[in-house]
């Protein structure tokens, strides 16, 4: 370790549970986290769950994280929009993750005059809804989606994510959505702010080099690699980039802690 870490960021998928199994080390890092008192954040990419929902979902698989201890990109696209729209109305094409977070950061959904389409990810694309974005976005409402991510996981294997239905809406208008989740790193920002936590001393832990090792990087913070969920070291050959530290799973950070 070459700085002093006092911070964890850890992506969630792949790097503490797959298939709604625990991964090897997972519960001893967080525990060690909560042990020694240090502040940290669970993140991810995934709109579809709410805060509340996502910790049940962990402890299922027998890991303990507290809601204020997990950051989505559904809670860092209302922050973030928050404070960018005056007057806070807004279409969503989302489900109950992305319309929580937009409520509570005291916005009203609606198809009247929004001043932003927010899209997120869903399971039930419906083309009605899409139609009306379209349309909405065509007016000059301003185009935002939570995260990048072409694909989503699934049992039956991938499905269309957020990028894929973007890219969709983008060749009816012409117009490019703003991404507020990974790799931007405006994300990583607001989870550093929630926690009191400056990059310099803080590290992430994540699975793919084109989200959460990008995203690391670009908000400074030290970044860790583990080979358990999306990439391989065959893959990093792809890359202009590198991690600091790879991982064959996070049961390997536990000893850096």
């Amino acid at each position: 370790m070459t700085r002093e870490i006092k911070n964890w960021l850890t992506d969630m998928d792949g790097v503490l549970i797959h298939e709604e199994v625990a991964l090897p080390g997972a519960a001893e890092f967080l525990t060690t986290l909560q042990e020694k008192e240090y502040p940290y954040l669970v993140l991810t990419n995934n709109s579809i769950f709410t805060r509340r929902d996502l910790s049940a979902r962990l402890q299922a698989a027998g890991l303990e994280v507290p809601e204020e201890n997990i950051w989505t990109s559904a809670s860092a696209t209302a922050i973030f929009l928050a404070q960018q729209v005056e007057n806070k109305r807004a279409y969503v094409v989302g489900e109950a993750g992305l319309t929580t977070a937009m409520y509570n950061a005291g916005f009203v959904m609606t198809n009247v005059n929004p001043e932003v389409v927010v899209l997120g990810e869903t399971r039930t694309y419906s083309i009605e809804a899409l139609t009306t974005a379209i349309r909405l976005i065509d007016r000059g409402a301003r185009f935002i989606a939570t995260n990048p991510d072409v694909t989503g996981p699934s049992e039956h294997g991938p499905i269309p994510a957020t990028g894929a239905v973007a890219a969709m809406i983008t060749a009816a208008t012409g117009r490019q959505p703003y991404y507020v989740g990974k790799p931007n790193p405006i994300m990583l920002r607001n989870g550093l702010n929630r926690i009191g936590a400056h990059s310099e001393e803080t590290a992430l832990v994540g699975d793919r080099m084109d989200t959460d090792i990008l995203c690391g990087m670009e908000a400074g913070l030290q970044t860790h690699l583990v080979l358990s969920g999306s990439s391989s070291r065959e893959d990093m050959g792809t890359f202009p980039f590198r991690p600091e530290y790879i991982h064959e799973s996070i049961a390997e950070v536990v000893g850096l802690l």
